[in-house]
């Protein structure tokens, strides 16, 4: 899950990502482990703020 799905885009494919054409926001890694990029929605807590304990 991420907040913009165009940003993320970006920054996968400059980490090796390729995407799978005709399959929305799926990618493969750069061994070819797919994985996809969704919206994260509006009840998903953002990233990075879990409890750290």
């Amino acid at each position: 899950m991420v907040d913009d799905v165009e940003v993320a885009d970006g920054l996968v494919r400059a980490l090796g990502a390729t995407r799978l054409e005709g399959s929305g926001h799926v990618y493969a890694d750069p061994v070819g482990h797919p994985f996809c990029l969704i919206p994260r929605p509006a009840w998903a807590p953002p990233i990075g703020c879990g409890d750290k304990t």
